[in-house]
């Protein structure tokens, strides 16, 4: 399972110039199966520097990072819930996606038009809002009325989903996203067919000038500002130049790193390791992962024929040397299939085949 993000935004306002730049470091998945991407999808690596430092210990063949995929999503224009522009077309692959990475326009340039005629950061957000708030209105009211009916029957499973419809409806009507109504994980489960595209977790990007990059008053609710059009430069620049041009702008880091980050972050991912046949692999779970659902990330078989899992955490394997030096120090713990994967930890599947 692949975790998919959605690069959102009103027209000319640099979500193509992201995108460009994200997928210039993507990582090849030739050894994943089922590899086959579309044109507007990039399967972008999650920075980890933990598997530099595994790898020297480990002296893999070869080093896999993880990775998440990165949607860019046509441009969606006011009354896009009622067809305009791509409308329908715009709403329906956001509703394929697990988390939104808004881009909102924070630069200027009379070469590049905006779409309401004059750069309005607040406004831009609250007319995206607002398009995804009448477009999941529109799709709970629709199945409100068909439960409505079953309800007369008395159906358990119906009334139930009846009353959070009906909490949904007030709190999309007030104007406010689903995201903050906090539902139980029953009520989510209920509700999960419909796709709502309030509930999905976002994360606004203010693309700004460059000049702008070290003026900290440019920063709106501690939200992540970056200039796309830099960051597409950086990603045509090897490492060497990469890290002295960031030296210009008094930066350490790409800017898309701290993004990509903080989308896994925000979709409650956590990262494990595996070393079989000399190839360190990183591999992405959501916390709360039991053992086995792990497992069946590798193969389903591992899965199926579970028997226990070998566990070291990643700092005490580089302390130990080695995964001998580990086992036969007592460092990697037995656990079994009620254990709860935890984030940087080398894992050997051990299961019947």
């Amino acid at each position: 399972m692949s975790f998919s993000v959605g690069i959102i935004g009103l027209p000319n306002v640099g979500k193509s110039t992201l995108f460009k730049a994200l997928t210039k470091k993507q990582v090849d998945i030739s050894n994943y199966p089922f590899c086959t991407i579309d044109p507007n999808v990039g399967t972008v690596k999650v920075p980890d520097q933990r598997l530099e430092q595994l790898a020297q210990i480990l002296n893999p063949k070869q080093v896999l990072p993880t990775y998440i995929e990165f949607v860019d999503i046509a441009g969606l224009v006011k009354g896009a819930h009622q067809g305009e522009g791509l409308g329908n077309q715009f709403l329906s692959r956001i509703r394929e996606v697990d988390a939104l990475i808004e881009i909102v326009r924070s630069f200027t340039d009379t070469n590049i038009t905006h779409v309401s005629g004059k750069i309005d950061p607040p406004g831009d957000i609250e007319t995206i809002k607002l398009e995804l708030i009448f477009a999941d209105l529109a799709s709970v009211e629709k199945r409100l009325t068909k439960v409505k009916k079953e309800t007369k029957s008395q159906d358990k499973i119906a009334l139930k989903l009846a009353g959070i419809l009906e909490k949904i409806k007030k709190t999309l009507g007030d104007g406010q996203p689903i995201r903050e109504l906090n539902l139980a994980e029953e009520e989510k489960a209920l509700i999960a067919d419909l796709n709502l595209l309030t509930s999905k977790p976002i994360i606004h990007v203010f693309n700004i000038d460059e000049k702008s990059i070290n003026d900290q008053s440019s920063t709106i609710n501690n939200q992540i500002h970056l200039c796309a059009k830099l960051e597409a430069d950086l990603a045509d620049l090897s490492p060497e130049e990469t890290k002295e041009y960031l030296k210009e702008y008094g930066q350490d880091n790409s800017a898309l790193d701290t993004l990509i980050l903080s989308v896994y972050k925000k979709l409650n991912l956590i990262t494990f390791f595996t070393t079989q046949n000399q190839i360190l692999q990183a591999w992405t779970i959501p916390f709360g992962t039991k053992a086995p659902e792990a497992a069946a990330k590798i193969h389903t078989d591992l899965a199926q024929g579970f028997i226990r899992a070998e566990v070291i955490n990643w700092q005490n394997l580089i302390t130990a040397g080695s995964i001998q030096n580990a086992r036969e120090t007592g460092q990697l713990r037995i656990e079994g299939k009620d254990y709860l994967i935890q984030d940087g930890e080398i894992i050997h599947f051990k299961f019947n085949s």
